[in-house]
């Protein structure tokens, strides 16, 4: 997982880790999203002990302070970091079903 040394982090994002864990339950087949684009095993993420393991960082954006909030909420201008959303679409009692926005880590 080289690829971290040269990911970009943009200003007001912050890289919030590499795994997801599944949900309880979980079997494959897994189709993986990270904003509404599907990733490829093996190019984009593994799965490993209950987890896809993805081969970069996932970005969410950092907390907004109070006078950006407030200039938001005041219609001034808004905000446009990056935050990536990651699904996981399995299956469950031979169900498709789909997690959304799973919380990353490390």
């Amino acid at each position: 997982m080289s690829e971290d040394t040269e990911q970009e982090i943009p200003r007001g994002s912050v890289a919030a880790g590499h795994r997801a864990r599944l949900p309880a339950g979980a079997q494959p087949p897994f189709v993986v999203y990270v904003n509404g684009v599907v990733q490829k095993e093996g190019a984009d993420y593994e799965v490993r002990a209950g987890e896809i393991v993805f081969t970069r960082q996932i970005l969410k954006e950092d907390k907004v302070g109070l006078g950006r909030w407030l200039a938001m909420y005041m219609g001034i201008f808004g905000t446009y970091r990056k935050n990536e959303t990651v699904d996981i679409e399995f299956r469950r009692d031979g169900k498709a079903e789909l997690a959304s926005d799973v919380a990353i880590h490390d």
